[in-house]
């Protein structure tokens, strides 16, 4: 992960993190101190319930009052049942409560991982986000409310209850509690073992959830591969991995809460000794027994109550352990205080002296690139893998912001922008483009999302895919399946293509965007770039000599450097580096690239039927 947990133990990180929790809660304090208010009525009448009890046995049974057998069994059904309505009323309040909380942590959370760049998302397995987001917040939220609501019934009801006891007999009272320093003892003794197996057990849990994710998006390369025992005995190695540290965790959470409730009832069973002789021996009446034995017997509930929540601690610092580590990832990119608005771009993008590296020694992406890309020009960028194309990109989109160096649009260092601003003016297609599990018309409008049809038709007819659409049977309601499993690869490519027209941006960057077409198709998308990018930067980033020899200028990548520039046919003619790449010549009848377009806007990039 990109930040180590806190050390267990450490106060001051726990006290921070219990600090970051309850934030949550303080919002709404007045809904939560409605439901205290419940609470306290509830529990007054609860604590009445047992004494009646003593007025059942010593007036209406032994005295042969049936009046007042009459009056105590309506009582008793009376408070029954308000009782039952309250706890009922004050349970859905919690409910709700409960559930804007969680979402509200959940919130934060998933904020942050948009802002983290693809350097984390590079180093963390999926599922172990997955799994602190929807585990580690769902155990956060449900001990803290527990903490802000549980412990006050709990004390209030055990306050009561201790106080009947007295009151009703203070030696018998004193037999009671002779096990409770052996049981907290117990429990404190546990929990600290606990907090370690737990934290292991998320561990593993984790780790099924990452090898389910990746192993589910590979289907078709395991099946492709007849490695389906294989996948199945490494889902079974990580199960088993699983059920040995949730075994563990399990014993010692029965001994963490199981043992100091039995030396609890330990105590109850000196109780019935004790009290059961002293009836005997006439010092206190049948009656005050039976109303001790009931708050006895309910006065292990809020004890057990404050127990679990002691012993909850354990596990929600585990958790809060795992969130923090994510929210305390910083994230490469920050927008400053006061960022400059750009409300329109001409697209002109130029790197000064950008270099770039992932954090490891001797893996410059990028050293000292210099490059102009001057408004509405096609640029091309080529190099083999690794040369630092793609990261041209991430640069651009500010996914990335480089180690020296500055990235302007506009004359504008993209680090003086708004974050919103630069990603609408630059768009970037990439060769796996994603698309949600929505219809058409919601994953083109992701960017536009008021976006009227005949917009959306026209950015469909610019990649090609208009007449594909159209012929579906819920045309641009069709859903497209879980990252467009319902369409191709070339169609996702393209439908992803019209998105980013429909963006309509000032710099449009398609890294490797027609590699899953084929031919026919991509000479259509081409087609469509003309008057969907008229006037616009283009920055292409690809394999396909093709599609290369379709811009104005290329710029040859080698170590992170440019090493060669030049019109396509200067290049081809006298660029040992590019020839290299593709180690072909032109194909038979293109033109060669227009003269007189190193200076100032171009006007018609890519003109429909041009080339």
């Amino acid at each position: 992960m990109a930040a180590d947990a806190p050390v267990p133990g450490d106060r001051r990180e726990g006290a921070r993190d219990l600090r970051w929790a309850f934030s949550f809660v303080l919002p709404y304090r007045g809904v939560l101190l409605l439901v205290v208010g419940i609470n306290l009525v509830s529990t007054l009448l609860a604590l009445y319930l047992p004494y009646l009890s003593k007025e059942l046995v010593d007036r209406a049974l032994l005295g042969g009052d049936m009046g007042a057998l009459v009056r105590i069994t309506a009582l008793f059904a009376g408070i029954t049942l308000v009782g039952f309505g309250l706890n009922v009323d004050s349970g859905l309040r919690y409910a709700k409560v409960s559930a804007d909380i969680l979402f509200d942590m959940r919130l934060e959370v998933y904020r942050h991982l948009q802002r983290l760049s693809p350097r984390f998302w590079a180093r963390t397995p999926l599922g172990e986000v997955i799994s602190r987001i929807n585990n580690d917040v769902g155990e956060i939220q449900r001990v803290t409310a527990e903490m802000a609501l549980g412990w006050f019934g709990n004390v209030l009801f055990l306050a009561g209850a201790v106080g009947m006891l007295i009151w009703l007999d203070w030696p018998l009272f004193l037999v009671s509690i002779a096990f409770l320093p052996v049981a907290t003892w117990a429990l404190v003794y546990y929990r600290r073992r606990l907090e370690g197996r737990i934290h292991l057990l998320r561990a593993r849990s984790s780790e099924i959830g990452s090898f389910l994710i990746e192993s589910l998006q590979g289907m078709r390369a395991v099946t492709g591969g007849n490695a389906q025992g294989r996948e199945v005995d490494r889902f079974r190695e990580r199960n088993e991995a699983f059920v040995t540290a949730l075994m563990g965790m399990q014993r010692l959470r029965y001994l963490a809460g199981g043992l100091p409730g039995i030396l609890l009832s330990l105590g109850t069973a000196a109780v019935f000794l004790y009290g059961g002789h002293r009836v005997a021996a006439g010092t206190i009446t049948l009656g005050t027994f039976v109303a001790f034995l009931a708050y006895q017997m309910r006065l292990l509930t809020p004890v057990q109550g404050l127990m679990g929540i002691y012993a909850n601690l354990a596990s929600v610092r585990v958790s809060l352990q795992r969130v923090r580590s994510l929210l305390d990832t910083l994230p490469d990119v920050v927008e400053r205080e006061d960022p400059i608005p750009l409300p329109s771009a001409r697209g002109e993008v130029v790197l000064e002296g950008v270099s770039f590296s992932h954090g490891r020694e001797d893996d410059g992406v990028l050293r000292g690139v210099d490059l102009r890309v001057r408004a509405g020009e096609v640029v091309a960028v080529v190099g083999r893998s690794g040369s630092g194309k793609s990261t041209l990109a991430d640069l651009l989109t500010r996914q990335i912001d480089p180690d020296a160096g500055r990235v302007r649009l506009d004359s504008h260092d993209l680090r003086d922008l708004t974050l919103a601003d630069v990603r609408r003016h630059v768009v970037t297609v990439e060769q796996d483009a994603f698309l949600f599990h929505a219809s058409v018309a919601e994953n083109l409008r992701l960017a536009r999302p008021d976006a009227d049809e005949g917009e959306l038709e026209a950015a469909a007819s610019a990649a090609g895919l208009h007449r594909f659409i159209a012929g579906l049977p819920e045309g641009y309601g069709t859903v497209v399946g879980e990252r467009g499993a319902a369409f191709s690869a070339g169609e996702r490519q393209r439908l992803a293509l019209a998105r980013a027209f429909l963006a309509e941006p000032a710099v449009l960057i398609l890294d490797e965007s027609t590699a899953n077409l084929d031919r026919a198709s991509e000479v259509e998308v081409i087609r469509g770039f003309g008057s969907a990018m008229r006037g616009r930067t283009t920055v292409l980033i690809s394999h396909r000599k093709e599609l290369v020899m379709e811009a104005d200028r290329v710029l040859v990548m080698e170590g992170g450097r440019v090493v060669e520039e030049g019109s396509p046919r200067e290049l081809e003619r006298s660029g040992p580096a590019f020839r290299r790449i593709f180690q072909a010549g032109p194909p038979e009848g293109l033109p060669d690239a227009p003269e007189g377009r190193s200076k100032g806007p171009v006007e018609h990039p890519w003109p429909a039927g041009k080339r």
